[in-house]
């Protein structure tokens, strides 16, 4: 009798991870996923259970590592609030130009637009994702206004949804080919509204 195949499920979800991210969920084929986590058909379906779910998880494990990052930045106490939110906008720029320059952007703003539209339980982890981006972000605008260093009169869950679309601006400009310089200024812009 035949042992079963063993590997280590999180470095298979990295890299169907990786496959989704460079690709997209429907060009991913299963046989790219084979190739990808070097794991064969019925390991993947029976582990995975599908496609659908395989993506689910490489889509969740995306959201937690940059969610982590967020927090990291954000939580940075050596910086004022504002300058924590421009590093923020800096890092969009640079992950676009410097760590990302095939064109990929970012897995959740590829699935907002891929598939969220048609897909509820995919549009359910995007909204629950967006939340914990906001509070985060809304939680260092409130602090920068409580030290003076955002206006006070200015609506901090407002503030943090402006961040956010200025973020997903950024990454789809960077890929429609606008270049480092007017993004950089249009991270100064964004700001302007602080």
């Amino acid at each position: 009798m035949a042992r079963p195949r063993k590997f280590d499920e999180g470095r298979a979800v990295d890299a169907a991870m990786e496959a989704f991210w460079a690709a997209g969920y429907e060009a991913t084929s299963t046989q790219d996923l084979c190739e990808a986590t070097g794991l064969g058909r019925s390991s993947i379906y029976n582990t995975f259970k599908s496609k659908h779910d395989l993506f689910e998880r490489a889509l969740s494990r995306y959201m937690e590592r940059k969610n982590a990052e967020l927090a990291e930045l954000l939580d940075d106490g050596t910086r004022t609030a504002r300058q924590r939110l421009r590093a923020l906008l800096q890092r969009i720029i640079d992950e676009e130009f410097t760590h990302h320059p095939d064109g990929r952007g970012c897995l959740v703003v590829n699935a907002a637009v891929e598939i969220s539209a048609h897909d509820p339980s995919v549009a359910t982890a995007l909204e629950r994702d967006y939340g914990v981006r906001l509070e985060a972000i809304r939680a260092v605008i409130e602090s920068g206004q409580r030290d003076g260093d955002i206006a006070p009169d200015k609506d901090a869950r407002t503030l943090a949804h402006l961040l956010i679309a200025a973020v997903g601006g950024l990454r789809v400009s960077a890929r429609a080919g606008v270049d480092r310089p007017a993004l950089e200024r249009v991270a100064d812009a964004t700001l302007t509204a602080f």
